[in-house]
């Protein structure tokens, strides 16, 4: 990937509003943005970009993308929750300065502030709660903007089409979109799969994906908090927001599977999954370990690992397994054994920033790069998982894709009593409404 030579703030995502001394609670929330056809070609035309959703992943996303370009200023903001919108401000005031120029009346607030930024900015950043992201990301499509949203990009099939859809038009109107599955960007990952998709192991015949991790952090409710609000505040913890924590978290390593894979997808999945160490009710509806064997047409097999418990050990691994030899990833070592030994002797990069690198250089020189298709791809493998997990039945692509559950209201408001569904019972929940 090119790199820019422009001096950069290293902070993750994820932590950025920790690191500035400002803290949230959750992350994310929900609205959308937009902006005009237009391939910036000179570095003295300025960006406005538009965040929606400003938690710590959204903000520490402003961040980077203040970084990558000299002509860009942060215009407008959009959140469900005032104090969220503040706190981000804040946060990247501190480090941002004068590029930050967001003006009162550009702060909107509320499930619908999203089209209020579509209509001041050129740039959108999406990251907002995933349950969110088909409907905003459509609206800036059709709004002609181009787009960096978050993984993962839907948390149900009717999402995921939506989201296809967007893309296919994106790419008529050469629109960038850029999805943050940001392994795709590691400078590491780039040098292993692609001698993996060049021969080095010669024919591929497994991928074994490994996520094993601890908790997010606990929810607390608040007095005067309405139920919707306590639920949007700590999403993760509901399938209907998050798609559960395999799809929010280890899209990452489903997203390797295909990319290791040319991008194919598998025909048929079946695993297993539950809920062994997060069971009290705090911890709304979703599992914390999913185990899955992906088939693909060809024979090949995935084999799809994770889980989120407190105290065991912890690995984030990816493996390939050839006919001429393996692959491994792993964050600290990198290599392939057989008949091509090969270890990673490169610069490793920050991938958070070079997405949004990579995501810049495309609008200012009319590349349209998108990357809708597959990001669609790769988050319908991990709801995939969940829908094998939840029912405990063997389910296929078509199948899967084709669904028409969709988990989560059709109305949204603040004062909503949606708790969403029961925890899901293997061999009795269906998942293919």
């Amino acid at each position: 990937m090119k790199k820019n030579k422009i001096e950069r703030t290293n902070i993750n995502r994820r932590t950025f509003l920790k690191s500035t001394g400002t803290t949230v609670i959750g992350s994310t929330t929900a609205l959308s943005l937009g902006f005009p056809n237009i391939a910036f070609a000179k570095r003295d035309n300025t960006l406005r970009i538009g965040l929606v959703g400003c938690g710590g992943r959204g903000t520490g996303a402003a961040n980077q993308a203040l970084n990558a370009d000299p002509n860009v200023v942060l215009y407008a903001v959009a959140d469900i929750f005032e104090d969220r919108i503040n706190d981000s401000l804040s946060a990247l005031e501190k480090i941002h300065g004068r590029k930050v120029q967001v003006d009162k009346s550009r702060r909107f607030i509320g499930f619908d502030a999203y089209q209020k930024v579509i209509d001041s900015v050129d740039v959108v950043l999406l990251a907002t709660t995933p349950v969110f992201r088909p409907t905003e990301l459509a609206a800036c499509v059709d709004a002609g903007k181009h787009v960096f949203y978050e993984k993962p990009v839907a948390v149900d099939a009717p999402g995921v089409r939506t989201v296809k859809a967007a893309a296919k038009k994106a790419k008529e109107k050469n629109l960038t979109l850029v999805c943050g599955l940001c392994f795709r960007y590691n400078s590491v990952n780039q040098a292993i799969y692609e001698k993996v998709l060049n021969g080095a192991i010669g024919d591929i015949k497994v991928v074994s994906a490994i996520r094993y991790g601890g908790p997010w952090h606990e929810p607390v409710r608040q007095p005067g908090w309405t139920d919707m609000e306590y639920q949007i505040r700590f999403w993760y913890y509901h399938n209907w927001l998050s798609g559960d924590f395999n799809v929010e978290q280890f899209v990452h390593s489903m997203d390797q599977i295909s990319w290791v894979l040319g991008e194919k997808v598998p025909i048929r999945a079946i695993g297993t999954g539950g809920r062994q160490e997060r069971t009290a009710k705090q911890y709304g509806n979703i599992y914390d370990h999913f185990a899955t064997s992906f088939e693909y047409e060809d024979g090949v097999r995935a084999f799809a690992n994770t889980r989120q418990q407190k105290g065991a050990s912890g690995q984030n691994t990816v493996e390939v397994f050839g006919t001429k030899g393996n692959a491994y990833y792993s964050g600290n070592v990198q290599k392939i054994t057989g008949e091509n030994n090969w270890s990673f002797q490169g610069e490793k990069n920050d991938m958070y920033q070079e997405e949004h690198n990579v995501f810049f250089d495309s609008i200012r020189h009319g590349k349209g790069i998108n990357d809708g298709e597959r990001a669609a791809n790769s988050t319908m493998m991990a709801i995939l998982q969940r829908m094998v997990g939840y029912s405990g039945k063997i389910i296929t692509w078509d199948e899967a894709i084709n669904s028409d559950q969709v988990l989560g209201p059709k109305v949204y408001s603040r004062d909503l009593k949606y708790i969403g569904s029961d925890v899901a019972i293997p061999g009795v929940t269906n998942v293919l409404i």
